[in-house]
């Protein structure tokens, strides 16, 4: 398992299967979209502030991968 896969949980029950932030029903696309829009972590953190830095990084590196 890839590191960044312990934060994105992939559940048919959630979000329709959406890969979203573990323990929330952030989904990973919501997160790029922010990042890709504002450039920085430090504004996606202010629209999400349950996430975590680390939340983020995962959320583009399992864009990257996929």
């Amino acid at each position: 398992m890839k590191g960044f896969m312990r934060r994105i949980a992939l559940d048919g029950k959630i979000m329709g299967g959406k890969p979203v932030i573990r323990g929330t029903r952030i989904p990973v696309y919501a997160v790029v979209e922010r990042f890709a829009e504002y450039g920085e972590t430090g504004k996606v953190l202010e629209d999400y502030p349950q996430l975590t830095r680390e939340d983020v990084h995962a959320a583009l590196e399992y864009g990257a991968d996929v």
